[in-house]
């Protein structure tokens, strides 16, 4: 049996298992660049006005930062430089896919049992890695075929195609390199993350300094490597070069590493704990403390990190607006609200709280995640009933939410207070805004917990309704949806704040959905059977 027999049966294995939620990265992903394209096209269509547009984005070093450089004021070259924060996003889902399929997959105990058949050492990685490889591949001719229908050069799509793609492949590789140096699929996912943390900062500072002083930090991202290859704007495809080989490289070293390590272990191993539990360990709301709490922590810095980002690119936004008619006009019609400030922070809230959704999505699934990886019976075989044990996690699932749009709000708030010198007026304004999007994501968290306790089997079918959401969100506007459609998604009843009117009864609607959405799958998870 060679060390990779089995792997095209665990390439079925792994696309059954993913068939809802790669379908929905995958697709989202690809036409958002598209609807990029749409929308400058429709806002900026003269050259004239996008050169406007280009000037304006050139002097904004937080703009630089946020999405990186744009080349030239072409239509592709504007869509490309709009869908750089994609390339993060990508890489993100790119490393999940994998380590989910290795690393998550030893933890649980289901390597073990595909290592007693006929099936390879290195070949449940190897099928992690040609799943994850193909879906970028599959994603970044969405990207450009969505652009060619545009009408925009075959050249330049191809080219911002390759580079969405060659991202995801770098961060599937260090996805791989992260599951074999942990033990636990939780570390592994924040030592990858930690890595494409790293690579946006270097090219965020790489790109934010006047002059390209600083552009060789740039250089050291393989997001930064992706932007280069300057998709619209004079390609250079030996950049690509550079992010395929790094591919392999790190490939090539999680084979390695797989090789050296016994299965279910780490190459580092970790700390032996206390031979007695502590104290605090006694309930089941501290257990889920422990389970929760690295994710939590994670989501709410990386949110203030993001929001510290975006306070520092409002006041360039209104700079930019005080300039140029059309971009006043952009920002009002997408925001809605009253001032061009409040209008960039509402629709800023709004993406944000859909991202922050899938945080409410992936903490309520733990649930799931427990039940199947044989953890949840033996606490129940314990005093602790199945809806305090249920309701520990709904908490997190409920509370970590509201603690990431909190980190959010209040980070882009000081940011931009401090810089417009009204700390004191824009703080609760920005915080506000976040806020109230809360009860729409906890509506996510609801659909999660009904499925989880009414039909456990389909509640990955939460990720696929949030994509659509997502989805309505992005394009309804511009496929010219019908009210009925938009109303689908709960975050179209949220009041835009700041600079919009509060309405109250629609957040309570929100709230109740939610609550009866819980309380039903709490219901069912009492009567049907574990595992």
């Amino acid at each position: 049996m060679t060390a990779l027999a089995g792997t095209g049966g665990l390439v079925r294995l792994v696309l059954r298992r993913d068939r809802f939620i790669l379908p929905v990265w995958v697709l989202l992903l690809g036409i958002i660049p598209m609807q990029y394209g749409v929308a400058i096209d429709g806002l900026l269509p003269t050259e004239a006005a996008r050169e406007e547009y280009l000037r304006s984005i050139v002097g904004s070093p937080g703009l630089l930062a946020l999405l990186g450089p744009a080349f030239n004021a072409s239509l592709g070259a504007l869509a490309a430089w709009r869908a750089g924060f994609l390339l993060v996003i990508v890489g993100l889902a790119s490393l999940l896919t994998v380590i989910r399929h290795t690393r998550t997959d030893e933890e649980a105990g289901r390597r073990e049992l595909l290592g007693s058949t006929v099936v390879g050492r290195h070949a449940p990685l190897a099928a992690a890695l040609l799943v994850t490889v193909a879906a970028d591949l599959v994603l970044g001719a969405i990207a450009a075929a969505g652009l060619l229908a545009l009408g925009l050069p075959a050249v330049g799509a191809a080219a911002f195609g390759l580079g969405m793609a060659a991202v995801g492949w770098v961060f599937a590789a260090i996805g791989a390199v992260a599951a074999q140096l942990t033990e636990g699929a939780g570390a592994a996912r924040g030592l990858a993350a930690g890595a494409l943390g790293a690579a946006f900062l270097l090219r965020a500072a790489g790109d934010s300094v006047p002059g390209g002083s600083a552009s060789w930090l740039t250089w050291l991202s393989p997001i930064g490597w992706s932007q280069q290859l300057r998709a619209f704007a004079g390609e250079r495809w030996w950049v690509a070069a550079l992010s395929v080989g790094l591919a392999a490289v790190a490939g090539a070293a999680a084979v390695a590493l797989s090789a050296r390590r016994d299965a279910g272990a780490g190459v580092v191993v970790p700390r032996s704990g206390p031979a007695a539990a502590a104290p605090g360990l006694r309930s089941p709301v501290a257990l889920a403390w422990r389970l929760h709490r690295g994710m939590l922590v994670g989501w709410t810095a990386g949110l203030a990190v993001g929001g510290v980002v975006i306070g520092s690119v409002v006041d360039s936004t209104t700079d930019m607006a005080a300039e140029s008619t059309q971009i006043r006009d952009i920002l009002q019609r997408i925001g809605g609200a009253q001032s061009l400030a409040d209008a960039f922070l509402s629709t800023t809230g709004g993406f944000v709280a859909l991202v922050v959704a899938g945080y409410a999505v992936q903490a309520t699934l733990r649930l799931r995640a427990e039940e199947d990886g044989l953890r949840a019976e033996p606490v129940l075989a314990t005093a602790t009933g199945r809806v305090s044990w249920a309701a520990s996690h709904l908490v997190f699932g409920a509370l970590g939410p509201a603690l990431a749009l909190a980190a959010f709000g209040l980070a882009a708030g000081l940011t931009y207070g401090a810089i417009a010198g009204d700390v004191g007026g824009q703080l609760p304004r920005a915080l506000g805004g976040a806020m109230v999007q809360l009860p729409a994501v906890w509506v996510l968290g609801g659909i999660a917990a009904a499925l989880f306790g009414l039909v456990p089997r389909l509640a990955q079918l939460t990720w696929a309704l949030l994509g659509a959401f997502v989805l309505i969100g992005l394009l309804g506007p511009l496929m010219r949806l019908s009210q009925s459609v938009m109303d689908l998604s709960p975050f179209t009843h949220v009041p835009r704040i700041p600079g919009g009117e509060l309405a109250v009864p629609p957040l309570a609607w929100l709230v109740a959905v939610a609550a009866a959405l819980v309380a039903a799958g709490l219901a069912a998870f009492r009567r049907r059977d574990v595992g």
